[in-house]
């Protein structure tokens, strides 16, 4: 990837929509805020959908994320598409032709991290078009 941006973000808002109990599993859909620091600076609204086993840790989820603010002296929005299967693996990218303004072409991946404390970083490995 040509550039990097690091920093930590806050989830400022964690709206329950919606729970659906099934006999091994329960559903969840959620809505989401987050304000970014760091390399990226600006806001975020997140779409999410989980499944939670029957001791109620999540066993995965999928979410779509909009993000506003400013990259590496760049305006503009991009959307993260995330996807995660239990503790062992998260993947989150940019989805491409998602970019506006000046971020227009941006492609890249987004690694998470949430330290004990609940701190929560981010790395961004990203390129513009």
């Amino acid at each position: 990837m040509g550039a990097t941006a690091s920093g930590s973000f806050e989830l400022t808002a964690f709206e329950p929509v919606e729970t659906e109990e099934r006999e091994g599993a329960s559903f969840g859909r959620v809505g989401i805020a987050k304000t970014f620091t760091g390399g990226l600076s600006g806001a975020s609204e997140v779409r999410m959908l989980s499944v939670a086993g029957p001791t109620g840790s999540p066993a995965s989820y999928v979410a779509v994320e909009h993000v506003t603010g400013e990259l590496g002296g760049r305006k503009g929005s991009f959307v993260l598409q995330h996807a995660a299967w239990d503790t062992t693996g998260t993947t989150i990218r940019v989805v491409p032709g998602t970019g506006t303004g000046e971020l227009t072409g941006i492609t890249g991946e987004f690694l998470l991290t949430v330290d004990e404390s609940g701190t929560h970083t981010y790395v961004l490995e990203y390129e513009l078009g």
